[in-house]
């Protein structure tokens, strides 16, 4: 600390440190965007001057701030105004209304898109909508809809905006399904490759630059609103260095990051890997930039013959004889270059060769210290595990299976889905392991649904996937997400933490974490958000200190307008009432001994209707609901 007062002071609250020498204090003091002191009220606020903003927190608890291991906030802050979300919707019906009214407001040639972040198992109905009821409620306005990294769903505009016809080729590892007469019908397949369904994504209308700048301040905001205050982009189909980065670059310059971000670099081109990595090494320094933004190494794409889509309705692919030796040029390269990497492997067969591959290297060029990790691993093998941590290397894993979980007990089994993946097994080992989201499209961007995921071992279609012995405790599981992910960015001793020296990230969640109901952590933000002393977001009682509100989404036609983002908070008495709130996702996946005579335990399907609660005897006739006394 300088011979100056701390800057500011938050005091009277309950914080979770997760400093081990300290694990509860009640103030902190901050100055240069950093935690100088952490103790008592009387402690901390002995060192406040003249010039120091104190803030009382009211007894409220305080978290580290999140920090996800592996999302696209790059690309999806590119994107986040053009998107209606159906993340955390919890009804088909609302989000086929949510769908049509954002039709009528977008005006030609633009499309609307819903592209990924949910699954239908969230909905009550469990399905998707149908290409019929899409054509209906937009007949003329191209949409497209994003399902996992399984298919999208063109309407007949969208598929004459593409220009899919009879004469279309069928795409490499994809199918466009087709009428008896050869037609498209507007179905695309992944099977398991999701290159047709981005490619067609990408022949969409772009924002403009200064459309693009609002767009990803209104994405970095929502992060923040759900507690985010740090992320790491693992790069991403069709995100071009350095032309891409270019918003985040000047929103950095200009000082108007909310979130930190460090970014890997993903190879675009197809047999030519090598050689953006040998461009790359050459012009890029591992770790430029600042703690806003900076760069992070490779990956999650090193090599395309490498890489195993996770499509679970698919079976699994084998990848090609040639992985390994285009593996091994790129690997080479980067632990001459002292540059980390990240590698996308779903399953074991994958990442058991591409151990070879590094193993190999390892013997020539010792890996030790590079902070290499695998990303997702949800099959990885005990045997593997071993290997990971023989080489000093980490696995970083979301929660794909709270979105996919279904799918792959459908094909594989319950027995074989209860450690997909096996996290407690890679903490006992001593692993480096971390969580995080894969947003935007294959899961959604909501850091409680991960943590809701360890802890209760449920998809969010209310399946029970892990058994006790495979689940995690709260603080491991928030560890998971705050000090345990400092090692994938290489700043242990830096974040993660609330304790002297560490940036001063923390967030005041909506209820408290480590007290909810279980099926509650998914429901919860953040009231107040504090990036490196300065507060983010700010909400109910907190609302007063939020300084750092975006200007309006842009276009003015944009679904960020009228809906926001997860769950369609925006919108809380509309297509939001269903979706923000427990009682309904608890009513979705009941297992109460009191079955309605109408709707037998689908409650959410009577909270969700205009129900004649009025009329008494006809509404609870001897037939009739009940799901209100549930």
């Amino acid at each position: 600390m300088s011979a100056s007062h701390p800057d500011i002071i938050f005091h009277n609250a309950r914080i979770t440190t997760l400093d081990r020498a300290r694990p509860e204090a009640s103030a902190v003091a901050i100055e240069s965007g950093r935690f100088f002191a952490v103790g008592s009220d009387e402690e901390v606020l002995a060192l406040a001057g003249p010039s120091t903003r104190v803030v009382d927190l009211q007894r409220r608890r305080v978290l580290p701030g999140l920090f996800d291991n592996h999302t696209h906030v790059v690309r999806g802050g590119l994107n986040y105004n053009l998107e209606l979300r159906w993340d955390g919707v919890r009804s088909l019906a609302d989000a086929m209304d949510m769908l049509r009214r954002q039709v009528a407001a977008t005006p030609a040639p633009q499309w609307v898109r819903v592209v990924g972040g949910f699954t239908e198992h969230q909905f009550v109905e469990k399905r998707l909508p149908t290409l019929d009821e899409i054509n209906a409620v937009a007949p003329d306005t191209p949409v497209f809809l994003l399902h996992l990294y399984d298919r999208a769903l063109l309407n007949a505009a969208a598929l004459r905006a593409v220009g899919y016809t009879k004469d279309t080729p069928e795409p490499a590892g994809g199918e466009i399904t087709r009428d008896a007469q050869g037609n498209s019908t507007g179905l695309l397949l992944a099977k398991p490759n999701a290159a047709i369904l981005y490619a067609t994504l990408a022949k969409g209308p772009k924002l403009p630059f200064e459309y693009q700048l609002n767009s990803t301040r209104h994405f970095m905001r929502e992060l923040n609103r759900l507690g985010v205050t740090g992320v790491i982009d693992a790069g991403g189909g069709f995100q071009n260095y350095p032309e891409d980065y270019a918003v985040i670059q000047k929103l950095a310059d200009e000082g108007l990051m909310t979130v930190r971000l460090a970014y890997n670099l993903f190879t675009q081109k197809p047999k030519q890997e090598k050689q953006d990595f040998l461009d790359w090494t050459a012009s890029v320094k591992y770790k430029q930039g600042d703690d806003y933004f900076r760069h992070n190494g490779a990956g999650e794409m090193l090599v395309f013959s490498a890489a195993d889509f996770e499509d679970f309705r698919q079976p699994r692919p084998d990848m090609p004889p040639e992985m390994e030796g285009e593996l091994e040029e790129v690997v080479r390269i980067l632990a001459q270059n002292r540059w980390p990497w990240r590698l996308h492997a779903t399953y074991d067969e994958t990442i058991s060769r591409a151990l070879d591959v590094f193993e190999k290297v390892n013997r020539d060029i010792p890996l030790q210290g590079l902070n290499w990790f695998f990303d997702h691993a949800e099959t990885i093998s005990e045997r593997s595990i071993d290997r990971v941590a023989a080489l000093g290397g980490g696995i970083a894993v979301q929660h794909r299976m709270a979105y996919q979980g279904e799918y792959f007990v459908e094909r594989y089994g319950a027995e074989a889905a209860e450690a997909t993946p096996p996290i407690r097994r890679m903490l006992e080992k001593g692993v480096q392991v971390s969580a995080g989201t894969d947003a935007t499209r294959v899961a959604s961007y909501n850091p409680w649904v991960s943590l809701a995921w360890m802890v209760t071992g449920k998809t969010l279609g209310g399946l029970r996937l892990y058994p006790q012995r495979n689940r995690l405790d709260r603080e491991t599981a928030l560890r998971m997400w705050t000090e345990n992910v400092a090692w994938f960015s290489n700043e242990e001793g830096r974040r993660g933490r609330i304790e002297a020296g560490h940036f001063a990230d923390f967030i005041v969640p909506s209820k408290d974490y480590f007290a909810v109901a279980e099926d509650e952590i998914s429901f919860l933000t953040s009231d107040l958000t504090v990036v490196g002393g300065r507060v983010v977001y700010g909400d109910g009682a907190f609302a007063g200190l939020d300084d750092t509100p975006p200007p309006p989404a842009m276009p003015d036609w944009s679904p960020t307008r009228l809906f926001k983002g997860y769950a369609a908070w925006g919108e809380p008495d509309g297509a939001g009432r269903n979706s923000l709130y427990p009682r309904y996702q608890a009513l979705a996946a009941c297992g109460c001994a009191s079955a309605c005579g109408l709707h037998g335990h689908d409650h959410a399907r009577a909270w969700a209707a205009r129900a004649p609660v009025s009329d008494v005897k006809g509404f609870f006739g001897a037939l009739g609901c009940s799901c209100w006394a549930v």
